[in-house]
């Protein structure tokens, strides 16, 4: 796997706490269809000797339809479906200190830009997938259920486990429960790690975990939410195309925030005037940097993987941030591991 440094812009504030988690049984919270199995109907069924890695074969339609799309962009089609609009607003903390949430692999069409369809593959149904904000030392129970064709798998960036414990293999119809303790807070990167990761990360299959301090962040007006990603099109209601997202030097149809192109341009999002705005951002990728700012003003708070500055000292205040880290996901194990910055 080749890595370049690759810019993470994600949440507010990185503690370096650990806190041991409570017991105590928390709502469950179900993203996608009404007829998505509870917590309480999901098993972990996937063997954990089952873990992901290069040696996992995909269906013939999965990587080489992709890799044999065309290979310059589609042309937009007229009667495309319009594409939905993303609410940038960030989802508020859940409650409690235990969290059972329910993750469908769905496969579905997906508008990504004025006149073009992905056949992407989604975790809860959109890209991104789901945002899941908690508490350092909250208990995560994510409970998967393949309802796709292929196999999936998941990692979350803000957990700590095995390569080989969780990070496994869910086939179709098969259901898992991935569980993990958010001990560091942050802004985390989720995502397949089935091989070829680049190809799942770039086709939709990725997400963004907030992990606030035990006592929560200051309150603020707002508070949005974007994970910048690519497209790399392939033929009309296709699969993303692995062939572009794996050259060497990427050149993405769409650079998007949060999954389609020039949603945000077509609606702005309204902040309030002379208010305190928090920004929450990941870069996804899977491949270019992201030079997040805002034109004419400055960020007063800026905490960019584990690093703050505030205003007042020499180094507060940030336009943008400027670390950055590339992924070239080429096996199940070469997830990038990005962390990261909030701004507010």
């Amino acid at each position: 796997m080749d890595r370049t440094r690759r810019m993470i812009a994600a949440m507010a504030l990185l503690a370096v706490v650990t806190s041991a988690c409570s017991s105590a049984a928390g709502p469950t919270w179900t993203f996608g269809p009404g007829a998505t199995p509870n917590a309480q109907a999901v098993s972990s069924q996937a063997p954990a000797s089952a873990a992901p890695d290069a040696s996992m074969a995909m269906p013939a339609a999965s990587a080489a339809a992709p890799a044999a799309a065309a290979a310059s962009a589609p042309v937009a089609d007229p009667n495309a479906p319009a594409y939905g609009l993303r609410d940038a607003t960030a989802p508020a903390v859940l409650p409690g200190t235990t969290h059972d949430i329910d993750f469908p692999i769905i496969e579905k069409d997906i508008t990504v830009a004025t006149g073009f369809v992905v056949h992407a593959w989604t975790f809860g149904g959109t890209v991104p997938g789901p945002t899941i904000r908690v508490h350092l030392g909250d208990t995560v129970h994510v409970h998967l259920t393949n309802q796709g064709q292929m196999s999936h798998s998941i990692d979350f960036h803000a957990s700590q486990t095995a390569m080989n414990h969780q990070m496994v293999e869910i086939k179709p119809g098969a259901t898992f429960t991935y569980t993990f303790t958010a001990d560091y807070a942050g802004v985390w990167m989720y995502h397949c790690g089935t091989a070829p990761a680049l190809l799942h990360i770039a086709n939709g299959m990725f997400g963004m975990v907030i992990v606030e301090p035990k006592g929560g962040l200051p309150k603020v007006d707002n508070e949005v939410a974007f994970v910048q990603s690519e497209w790399y099109l392939g033929a009309q209601g296709q699969a993303s195309d692995y062939a572009k997202a794996n050259q060497v030097a990427a050149s993405p149809d769409f650079v998007v925030f949060n999954g389609v192109a020039n949603q945000y341009k077509d609606n702005p999002v309204a902040v309030k005037t002379k208010g305190r705005t928090r920004v929450f951002i990941l870069d996804a990728g899977p491949n270019l940097d992201s030079s997040f700012h805002v034109v004419g003003t400055i960020f007063d708070n800026v905490f960019k993987e584990g690093v703050g500055s505030s205003a007042g000292t020499p180094a507060g205040g940030a336009r943008r941030p400027s670390t950055s880290r590339r992924h070239r996901g080429r096996s199940s194990s070469s997830a990038p591991r990005r962390t990261g910055c909030t701004r507010s």
